[in-house]
């Protein structure tokens, strides 16, 4: 019998989607209204945009549009570092909000641990949380010394940390970290910008599986109970993405895959980031 694990459970009992869109870089035109479209017709429930990426109102038109019900849908997005700080996150939700054409937001998620400004961020989104504007709260680019710092005064734990995560930079510490404060972690570029596709060592699995290299990672991290959200444009492709729950990799695959780990990042660093 396959393990579906199609949602997860936050520790606040909200049911969270284990894979979703991603809609980074996406245009906000028929590019991103056509991917969220193509991804809810494959079946997603769960859609990833942020402030920063400029597509919130593209987003926004595909939920309109779709007929799936509103209260089936995971919607996510992100306050960027320039919105930082209590009354201007507040203002920037509002403005998420209104682009997005809804009242409420699934998961809001503080973009980046601006130093000097995430607690106060923080603050406001509790007080969004408890008003019932947002089912969940979470971060963004946090290592344990960011949750750390963020927990020693915050009254509500984040629920999700999104951070960059596939093979190559595997978050062997932050995994434990986040499983430990019942913290629920999620992938972004969870395929490497697509550096992984053509591995050799991936390549071999999905041969033995007889799937894609990208349905192959997307795989391992549900097997490592990580959420995630590859992005892509492609209809094809997102569908093909979604069809992940009908086999497994076995302990040897998780294994080979594991040992990919070069702590190798395509983002930058969130001790050490300028913007």
């Amino acid at each position: 019998m396959v393990k579906q694990w199609t949602t997860t459970t936050l520790h606040n009992d909200v049911e969270m989607p284990t894979l979703g869109l991603g809609v980074w870089k996406m245009e906000n035109n028929d590019e991103v209204k056509t991917a969220v479209n193509a991804a809810i017709d494959a079946g997603y429930k769960a859609i990833d945009t942020a402030a920063a990426y400029k597509n919130e109102e593209g987003v926004g038109a595909a939920i309109k549009e779709s007929s799936t019900p509103r209260e089936e849908l995971f919607i996510t997005s992100k306050v960027w570092n320039d919105d930082q700080g209590y009354d201007s996150t507040l203002q920037a939700f509002e403005d998420t909000v209104s682009k997005l054409g809804i009242d409420t937001l699934d998961l809001y998620l503080i973009h980046w641990p601006v130093e000097g400004k995430y607690k106060e961020t923080w603050k406001a989104m509790e007080k969004l949380y408890k008003d019932g504007r947002i089912r969940a709260i979470g971060v963004s680019n946090f290592h344990p010394n960011h949750l750390e710092d963020l927990m020693k005064d915050a009254e509500i734990k984040p629920m999700v940390n999104q951070v960059e995560f596939h093979p190559l930079l595997n978050q062997k510490e932050l995994r434990e970290y986040c499983k430990q404060h019942s913290i629920q972690l999620e992938a972004w570029s969870p395929l490497a910008q697509g550096k992984l596709l053509d591995h050799k060592v991936v390549k071999e699995i999905a041969e033995q599986h007889g799937k894609s290299t990208a349905q192959v990672i997307i795989r391992w991290d549900l097997e490592h109970e990580v959420v995630t959200i590859p992005k892509s444009s492609n209809p094809e492709r997102i569908k093909q993405n979604f069809d992940v729950f009908d086999f497994e990799l076995t302990q040897d695959n998780i294994r080979a895959l594991d040992e990919l780990n070069q702590n190798e990042r395509m983002g930058p660093d969130p001790d050490n980031f300028d913007f």
